[in-house]
């Protein structure tokens, strides 16, 4: 059963289109990134959601029922804001119980509820204390616990991190994680964080102008994108432009003609374009024999970073990226070896 689903959503403001056509259905317990550059619409798609904007097209279904021109407050959905909107004026404990008021949820049931959500977010010594006496990490517990309490079908997260110094953002990824698996939640994630995406989600849809381009989970997306924007988008990649000239010796090989010269690509396609594109990662690279494809070129730039050197190479007139960790092998030369299963075509 679906928590959640978006049927073929349209949102236009005069002559520009801020979606189109967008669907998503999405499973209970199941918690779902979108994810994108700024612009792409995915905090639109959010706001159509919770009921803040009206699509003006499609429609908006929470647990089977049409919430389309719901508004917000009587939709069974919780915000978790990037500014996490705490009432400054109020304690943390009349923070997490100001919506269950509001709802004249009765006083034994909202302790109850409170208990339970100030525990599992280890809350006990903050309640008294007021927002600006709290970490941002605390700060954004409170948001999440305020979002909690309301038991909602789905939770929505607009970029929660996105104020969170480098490592805090870490502790509290790892935390909302923890509480979303921990309570069940369908959970829907607005950022434009690949680290936060594929280290959150069950799966990602990765928006671009408007349109969702590839939705799949983690794994999928960032080991086989559709076309050169996921490519790019997530990760490091290297997109190489040649031909097909002929099978391989094995079944399902392929011969492909570049500028960095002919490598053996594996696709159970059995026909291709005039030209096409082929990518591969950064790290997907070996240097022992054991792949078929080698390839030598001269090194053009080498940045240290950290866990491993990033490294051009020139091949002809192509520069690729390639993750190096051993120092002993960074010469004027390098030779390096791809497997033909890491070769993936790309659509236009």
């Amino acid at each position: 059963m679906y928590s959640l689903e978006v049927n073929d959503i349209k949102m236009k403001y005069d002559n520009f289109i801020a979606l189109s056509d967008v669907s998503l259905k999405v499973k209970k317990g199941e918690f779902v990134t979108l994810l994108g550059p700024s612009g792409c619409g995915k905090t639109t798609l959010l706001k159509i959601i919770s009921g803040f904007i009206t699509p003006s097209n499609g429609n908006v279904f929470i647990n089977n029922v049409d919430v389309t021109k719901t508004p917000p407050e009587t939709r069974d959905t919780a915000m978790c804001f990037q500014s996490y909107a705490l009432f400054p004026h109020l304690s943390v404990l009349q923070n997490l119980s100001f919506g269950l008021i509001q709802r004249k949820v009765d006083t034994k049931k909202r302790s109850q509820i409170l208990e339970e959500v100030v525990a599992q977010l280890e809350l006990t010594t903050e309640l008294e204390k007021l927002p600006n006496q709290l970490s941002g990490g605390q700060q954004q517990r409170v948001a999440l616990g305020r979002a909690l309490v309301m038991r909602p079908e789905v939770i929505l997260f607009d970029e929660p991190l996105s104020n969170l110094d480098a490592l805090l953002r870490e502790n509290v990824r790892i935390e909302i994680k923890r509480i979303v698996k921990l309570f069940k939640l369908t959970a829907i994630y607005v950022t434009h964080d690949q680290h936060e995406a594929l280290s959150l989600s069950d799966r990602i849809a990765l928006m671009n102008k408007g349109k969702i381009i590839q939705i799949d989970n983690s794994e999928t997306i960032y080991t086989n994108p559709r076309n050169k924007f996921v490519a790019n988008f997530l990760g490091s990649s290297n997109i190489i432009q040649g031909k097909f000239i002929k099978k391989g010796i094995k079944k399902n090989e392929w011969i492909f003609e570049s500028e960095i010269g002919k490598l053996v690509v594996y696709s159970e396609k059995t026909s291709f374009k005039p030209t096409t594109q082929i990518s591969w990662r950064s790290e997907k690279v070996s240097f022992d024999k054991s792949s078929l494809n080698k390839i030598t070129g001269k090194i053009h730039n080498i940045y240290f970073l950290g866990s491993h050197y990033e490294v051009f190479v020139k091949i002809n007139n192509e520069v690729v990226k390639i993750n190096v960790h051993d120092k002993k092998l960074l010469k004027n030369e390098i030779t390096f070896f791809i497997n033909k299963d890491d070769l993936k075509i790309l659509e236009d």
